[in-house]
């Protein structure tokens, strides 16, 4: 699984692949290294404001259906929010990620 930080503040890449451009080629690059599922997420899990769930939105979706008409490795979207959840999905996410266990009985359905 290669996971792709669309976040401006991610404690991992440092935000290097906050913008639509940059994201895509880092997705490319990460499929040509092999990965069989993207996992993309638009929160930090680290301290911090939690991302509304219209910035979260505004950060997956268009990446999740960029990469939808690209290629037909699983998707997976790592969040805590069921709207944001029930977009990708709709965005043709086939995976939902959740650092928060799914203790969300609404994110359990979405999931389900």
């Amino acid at each position: 699984m290669g996971i792709l930080n669309v976040t401006p503040d991610s404690f991992y890449d440092q935000g290097r692949y906050f913008t639509h451009d940059r994201a895509m080629e880092r997705a490319r690059e990460i499929l040509a290294e092999g990965a069989d599922i993207l996992d993309i997420g638009g929160e930090k899990a680290g301290p911090g404001e939690p991302v509304s769930a219209e910035d979260e939105i505004e950060r997956v979706i268009p990446v999740v259906q960029a990469l939808r008409r690209e290629t037909a490795v699983p998707i997976s979207v790592d969040t805590l929010k069921p709207s944001v959840a029930l977009a990708a999905m709709h965005a043709g996410a086939d995976i939902i990620n959740s650092i928060g266990s799914f203790d969300d009985p609404e994110l359990r359905q979405v999931a389900a």
